[in-house]
């Protein structure tokens, strides 16, 4: 076990992308006709998806405190944003090649790398100003949408009134706003209570528990590939046996 790691907040991370397969396997039931077209956007799974996403994001902005709040360590942060954008890269390479029409341009994974960015300028700040400006930023997109804003290279702002045709589609407004909550939340509490929240004592069960969290991007990119696959096997081997 690495103990530079905080059991709390990679327990966190798994139960987030508990919560993104969860969502995924419904998609996907979707998607092959065992659920009927239009379940995802029911209220249940329509918040069950922005609250996921919302909890992914506010942890990487609480993750990015705990890494550089006391000071920015350039190295770390390029290392990991890089690895980010080659992630999200990969993502629109693939869903371009799969659903071209459909392809994701900006998820949840450039959301991450863009607010990580916009995060810099935050971590010095007070806490309050950082949880202001992310509850501006969320109220910010139902106030502020304009025709301007539907032009192709404005559409990652969140601002324009035509939806975005894509499979998953994070953007500045609103999703900037529970990174900076999850970052002012830092900020409000400080190292030490934080660290207290979140330093669980180590036992087997936990690090079970945590491991997923601790591979968060590998199981992002992996999930969907796979749960895709193991549909079109179950499609394919439930038309052999009919």
């Amino acid at each position: 076990m690495n103990q530079t790691r905080l059991l709390g907040l990679d327990i966190a991370r798994t139960a987030a992308l508990l919560g993104m397969v969860a969502f995924h396997t419904v998609f996907n039931l979707q998607m092959f006709g065992y659920l009927p077209y239009g379940t995802t956007a029911e209220p249940f799974f329509y918040w069950h998806a922005r609250a996921v996403a919302g909890s992914f994001l506010a942890l990487a902005g609480l993750s990015l405190w705990l890494a550089h709040g006391s000071g920015i360590r350039w190295g770390a942060f390029w290392r990991r944003w890089l690895k980010l954008v080659g992630a999200a890269a990969l993502v629109s390479l693939a869903t371009y090649a799969a659903f071209p029409d459909y392809f994701v341009y900006f998820g949840i994974l450039h959301a991450i790398a863009a607010a990580s960015l916009i995060g810099l300028a935050f971590l010095n700040l007070p806490a309050l100003v950082t949880l202001a400006v992310g509850a501006l930023v969320m109220a910010g997109s139902y106030y502020l949408p304009s025709e301007t804003f539907n032009a192709p290279l404005l559409r990652f702002l969140g601002l324009a009134t035509v939806p975005a045709e894509t499979l998953d589609f994070l953007p500045i407004f609103p999703w900037l706003g529970p990174f900076l909550l999850g970052l002012g939340t830092a900020q409000f509490l400080g190292r030490r209570r934080l660290m207290a929240l979140l330093d669980w004592p180590d036992s087997p069960t936990l690090r079970r528990l945590a491991w997923p969290g601790q591979h968060s991007l590998m199981i992002y990119l992996l999930h969907q590939p796979l749960l895709i696959a193991a549909f079109q096997a179950v499609a394919v081997l439930s038309v052999w046996f009919s």
